[in-house]
C-alpha cells in the first residue's frame, strides 16, 4: 500500500507539472495573440489578462491526453533511471500490478476533468466569448430555451424578437411563431403572430399571421390585421442560424441532456451534440489509455537502450490515437457510426493495444 501512495503521489507530482508548463505557456502565447488582436481597440492590460485567463482553459482541457501521456512518460522514465521499476520488480511485484496506482490517479483526473473542469471550460468559454463580442460589437442571435426557439434580429426599424415552438434543421423554417418589434429606444411597436414562417431572400414569409400596431394605438387587439401572407424584412442567414449554437464545449457536461432535448423538440438535429456527450463520458478511459501508452514504452529499464526512440514511439502512438478519436467522433457527427461506437470504441481499443504491449514486455 505505501508503494502505491508512492507511485501516486509521484504521478500527480508529474502530472502538475506539466499541466503547469502547459498553461503558462499557453497563457503568454494567447496574451500576446490577444494584445495584437484587440491592440487599436480600448482595452487594457488587466481586460487583455482577463480575456486570456477565459480563453486559456478550453485550450488546456483539449490537450489534457497530451499532457496525461507527457506525465507518463516523465514518471516512467523517472523510475527507471533511479532503478526504483527495477527494485519493485525484483521484490516480486509485476509491471502491471505496479501500473495500479497510477492508472486509477489517472482514472480519478479524468473523472474530475469531466465532472468538475467541464463545467469551468463550459463557463469561462462563454465569459470569453461574451467580452470577445463585446469588443467586436456583436452577440448571439439565438437562444434555446424550455419555452422554445428564439431569435433575434436587427434592421433599419430597430430590433425584433422571435419565438417559435419548433423550426427545421437550419432554422429557416419556424411553426407557431411571434414576432416582436422593438423600436430603437426599446418600446415595442409590433406584434405579430403566425403559424408558419419561412425564411427567403432576406425576409420572412409568415402564413397565417395576425398582426397588430403596439404604438400610439389605445386599443391593439381592435386594430389588429389579419393576413394570409406576410413579408417580414431580416437580415439572418441560415448560416448565422446555425453558427449561434454555438459548439457542443460551450455547454456544462451536466446540461447537456437537457439541452439535446431542447434541441430535438425544436426540430433541430443533435447528432454533433450526443457524440461530444458520450465523448466526454469516454475522457476518463481515453486517459488510462494514455498512461497505458506512456507505460508500456518507457517502463524497460534505460540501460536497455533507446530510451529516445521508445519515448517518441509512444508519443507518436498517443497522437495517433488522438487523431482516430477526433476522426471517429467527425464520423459519428456525420451520422456514419452510432455515438456510442464513436466515443468509446478509440479509448477502449488503446487500452486494449497498450495492455498487449505491457503483456508482451512484462513476459519478455
Amino acid at each position: 500500500m505505501i508503494l502505491h501512495w508512492y507511485f501516486a503521489r509521484r504521478f500527480l507530482f508529474a502530472f502538475f507539472s506539466v499541466f503547469g508548463i502547459f498553461f503558462l505557456i499557453m497563457l503568454s502565447l494567447d496574451m500576446v495573440e490577444q494584445l495584437r488582436r484587440y491592440s487599436r481597440e480600448e482595452a487594457n492590460f488587466l481586460e487583455i489578462l482577463t480575456l486570456s485567463l477565459f480563453n486559456v482553459p478550453q485550450g488546456i482541457y483539449r490537450i489534457m491526453p497530451l499532457i496525461m501521456i507527457l506525465a507518463s512518460i516523465a514518471l516512467f522514465l523517472g523510475l527507471a533511471r533511479s532503478s526504483e521499476m527495477v527494485v519493485t520488480r525484483a521484490s516480486g511485484r509485476s509491471a502491471l500490478r505496479a501500473l495500479m496506482s497510477p492508472l486509477l490517479v489517472g482514472l480519478t483526473i479524468g473523472i474530475l476533468a469531466v465532472a468538475i473542469m467541464n463545467p469551468i471550460v463550459a463557463s469561462t468559454s462563454k465569459k470569453y466569448e461574451t467580452m470577445r463580442d463585446g469588443f467586436r460589437g456583436e452577440s448571439s442571435i439565438l437562444a434555446l430555451g424550455s419555452s422554445g426557439l428564439w431569435l433575434r434580429q436587427g434592421g433599419g426599424d430597430g430590433q425584433t424578437v422571435i419565438r417559435a415552438q419548433a423550426a427545421n434543421l437550419d432554422g429557416t423554417e419556424l411553426t407557431d411563431v411571434t414576432f416582436i418589434t422593438f423600436e430603437p429606444d426599446g418600446g415595442p411597436i409590433r406584434r405579430v403572430d403566425a403559424a408558419q414562417a419561412n425564411l427567403q431572400d432576406g425576409a420572412w414569409t409568415v402564413i397565417d399571421a395576425k398582426a397588430w400596431d403596439l404604438a400610439g394605438v389605445e386599443t391593439p387587439e381592435a386594430a389588429a390585421t389579419f393576413h394570409d401572407q406576410l413579408k417580414i424584412p431580416s437580415s439572418l442567414t441560415p448560416d448565422q442560424i446555425r453558427d449561434s449554437f454555438g459548439t457542443p464545449a460551450s455547454i456544462p457536461i451536466w446540461e447537456l441532456p437537457s439541452f439535446i432535448n431542447r434541441l430535438q423538440t425544436a426540430g433541430f438535429s443533435a447528432t454533433r451534440h450526443r457524440v461530444w456527450f458520450h465523448g466526454e463520458l469516454a475522457m476518463p478511459a481515453f486517459l488510462v489509455s494514455m498512461v497505458m501508452i506512456g507505460a508500456s514504452f518507457t517502463i524497460r529499464h534505460p540501460r536497455g537502450g533507446r530510451t529516445g526512440l521508445m519515448v517518441l514511439f509512444a508519443v507518436i502512438l498517443a497522437f495517433v490515437v488522438y487523431f482516430i478519436r477526433n476522426f471517429a467522433q467527425v464520423l459519428g457527427e456525420n451520422g456514419q457510426l452510432p455515438a456510442l461506437l464513436a466515443a468509446w470504441a478509440p479509448p477502449l481499443a488503446a487500452i486494449g493495444l497498450a495492455l498487449s504491449f505491457l503483456l508482451h514486455n512484462e513476459d519478455g
